[in-house]
């Protein structure tokens, strides 16, 4: 068996604690060989970033600087191309091959909505599935509909399985429930107060030294 590899996409705009704390969780429960985080360029599903590839990279290099099972993948945030999962997954498959466990990292919300991403059965070919649970964001069957629900009864599995085989299944896992957004720290930047202990204090003085979120960086 071949140890399994988390995949940890999303805008990290700026990445904060919760993020990382999904990271390290999914690590140990699900017994990851490492976690790559994968930040978009531009979202096929969403508006562009507040902040800038070389920025939000710069950030996620000092957010994981210090945990050896934490790598980071630049070439979606490089990318002038508009990101969907299935091709990062495909891109992925290129590079490190057919065999290894792939195991995409979402939250019980994003689940729900799985249907409507890009080719998202496809999914299942290219990666397994962890869906992070949290009080109020919780991975049950009922809440599933139509195709989503039978790929769900198809391929639920324990997370111990998921080395295994490369693909295919999908588990659960819960999370510590930590209310912090990125979208709360740009606003409270923006509004001249402090996001002090909601992301790593690296972080936050790369923020402060580079005006990111603020209304002094959206006039320029």
């Amino acid at each position: 068996m071949t140890a399994a590899i988390g995949l940890l996409g999303g805008t990290f705009d700026p990445v904060h604690f919760a993020h990382l704390r999904l990271a390290v969780e999914a690590a140990e429960q699900l017994q990851l060989a490492s976690v790559r985080w994968i930040p978009s360029g531009q979202p096929g599903h969403r508006g562009a970033p507040a902040a800038g590839a070389d920025h939000r990279l710069a950030m996620l290099r000092l957010a994981i600087a210090d945990e050896p099972r934490f790598a980071l993948d630049e070439a979606d945030a490089r990318s002038a191309a508009p990101t969907y999962t299935v091709d990062t997954l495909v891109r992925l498959r290129t590079e490190l091959g057919a065999k290894v466990p792939l195991v995409l990292i979402i939250g019980a919300d994003q689940m729900l909505a799985l249907d409507t991403w890009r080719e998202w059965k496809r999914l299942f070919d290219l990666a397994h599935i962890a869906v992070a649970e949290r009080p109020r964001f919780e991975l049950r069957a009922g809440a599933l509909t139509g195709d989503l629900a039978a790929e769900f009864a198809r391929r639920a599995t324990e997370p111990a399985a998921l080395e295994r085989t490369p693909a295919g299944g999908i588990t659960s896992f819960r999370m510590t429930p930590l209310d912090i957004s990125a979208s709360a720290i740009r606003a409270a930047t923006a509004a001249g107060r402090t996001p002090r202990y909601l992301l790593p204090d690296a972080v936050l003085d790369y923020i402060a030294s580079h005006h990111l979120y603020s209304t002094e960086e959206s006039s320029r």
